[in-house]
């Protein structure tokens, strides 16, 4: 009897534990072959960061699975079906992708698979509740965060799948008779940020020593940028190297208010995916479409004024300690990500797009659902909004989540000799600013009334 092949095709899910996907291709075959696309249209817009964190990953997943994982390159409409008949595969299995740029991929290649007598099969997803599986009692999609989160509790979420390298008889690849070549997982790029480690080995590790130590302080300390609060999975979430599935089902029995607040969290990211399904326009528009009306700086004068933000030379301490860590790091803690969005919508009355972007282009962890729908959060345009006119006073958000000074005091040396609180407000100093750092590049008092000014417009297109 002829062995039956399967193509279990990796994406957003680069780990062997919790793996769904593998259930399903061992099901329906004898044997598997692994497959990872470098797909030119995600790759081209990502930085050497992120791209780095994925190839760092696929060397652990390839090597997880004995050597045995096919890397191509090319657009997935056309090297997935060739892939499939090379192999004499009749399924392609793969765990959904929702957004925007995804969902019509698959959709090409489940057409041109059709054309090979092959069928993309679809099991389980990045999140713990798949994108429009939660509706409110008229049967639609929820707009605001809070009814959401209750009724996607209350949804709830399968268990981690029982599964490892070994739940699945991996293919050589170089049995393939034809189709595309096999390329090298890329060597890093030039990468001035400091990374963590990528992969499953290093998400697991991670996730344990949050669980073992950090969990239950989590909701205390989660908001001050100079501790280690925060438990880092952001960038493995981002590649799949673990399932929210995972970590839920971790915390389940957890009853502490740190626990509760990490499972909220996790809840935000899902809410997020579930409103850029619905409305894919949001990644790039504001969702509220009244906020169109709202005046934005253009010109060589908002374009200076961006670099300035980019490079952390605002003259506000607390805004450049964190767009200096963001270079550092390709990372952000979340409460500075807020920060700087605002003074960027706010203060410099500049698109949230741009600041979306430059985002995406820096960070490991750059997710679009997450990263577009919190801009539009603070910028007060996308659903369940901070209101506008909550507009946050970088003086005094420095001073209440980084009392000590010791956040902007390790991302901006030149502060490093201002003591104590004192270094939210350096042009205070009895001796000025010191040397090298800019001063205020704007009022903040006078540009939040700019911002309310320009709010009236956006009233006025809502009537």
């Amino acid at each position: 009897m002829a062995t039956s092949t399967a193509v279990v095709w990796f994406r957003r899910d680069l780990r062997v534990h919790d793996q769904p996907t593998f259930l399903s291709a061992a099901d329906a075959a004898d044997r598997s072959l692994a497959l990872f696309v470098l797909d030119p249209a995600l790759l081209t817009p990502s930085g050497a960061a992120r791209k780095n964190f994925l190839y760092g990953a696929l060397r652990e997943l390839d090597s997880a699975l004995g050597g045995k994982l096919l890397v191509v390159h090319g657009d997935p409409a056309d090297v997935v079906p060739r892939i499939a008949k090379a192999v004499g595969a009749a399924t392609v299995h793969i765990a959904a992708d929702y957004g925007p740029y995804g969902r019509e991929r698959d959709e090409n290649v489940e057409k041109a698979l059709a054309d090979v007598d092959a069928e993309l099969v679809r099991t389980g997803s990045p999140y713990a509740v798949a994108p429009d599986r939660v509706k409110n009692g008229s049967g639609d999609p929820f707009k605001v965060f809070t009814p959401f989160s209750r009724a996607w509790a209350d949804h709830g979420w399968r268990a981690p799948a029982d599964t490892d390298a070994s739940t699945v008889t991996w293919m050589d690849p170089s049995d393939k008779d034809g189709g595309p070549r096999a390329v090298k997982i890329p060597d890093d790029e030039t990468c001035e940020s400091q990374l963590p480690e990528p992969g499953e080995s290093a998400a697991l590790a991670l996730w344990k020593e949050f669980l073992d130590g950090g969990v239950d302080g989590y909701r205390d300390r989660r908001d001050l940028p100079a501790a280690q609060g925060t438990s880092g999975m952001s960038p493995y979430l981002k590649y799949g190297c673990i399932h929210p599935r995972t970590i839920l089902a971790d915390t389940a029995s957890m009853k502490s208010d740190g626990a509760g607040t990490y499972r909220t969290e996790i809840a935000w990211r899902e809410f997020y995916a579930d409103v850029l399904y619905q409305r894919p326009d949001s990644a790039r528009e504001n969702y509220d479409k009244k906020f169109d009306a709202l005046p934005n700086e253009t010109g060589p004068e908002a374009d200076e004024a961006f670099a300035a933000w980019q490079e952390g030379r605002t003259g506000f301490p607390i805004v450049d300690a964190g767009m200096r860590q963001l270079r550092a790091e390709a990372w952000m803690h979340n409460r500075l990500r807020m920060i700087v969005a605002s003074f960027l919508t706010k203060d410099l009355h500049l698109p949230w797009w741009w600041g979306a972007r430059h985002f995406m282009q820096l960070l490991v962890d750059g997710d679009l659902a997450s990263n577009q729908h919190g801009w539009q959060w603070t910028a007060g345009s996308g659903t369940d909004a901070s209101p506008y006119f909550r507009i946050f006073n970088p003086i005094t958000q420095g001073e209440r989540f980084d009392p000590d000074g010791d956040y902007v005091r390790r991302w901006v040396p030149e502060l490093a000799g201002v003591k104590g609180k004192a270094v939210h407000q350096p042009w205070k100093l009895p001796d000025g600013i010191p040397d090298g750092y800019p001063e205020p590049m704007v009022d903040h008092k006078a540009e939040r009334q700019e911002s309310l000014a320009r709010y009236e417009k956006v009233k006025n297109a809502r009537r």
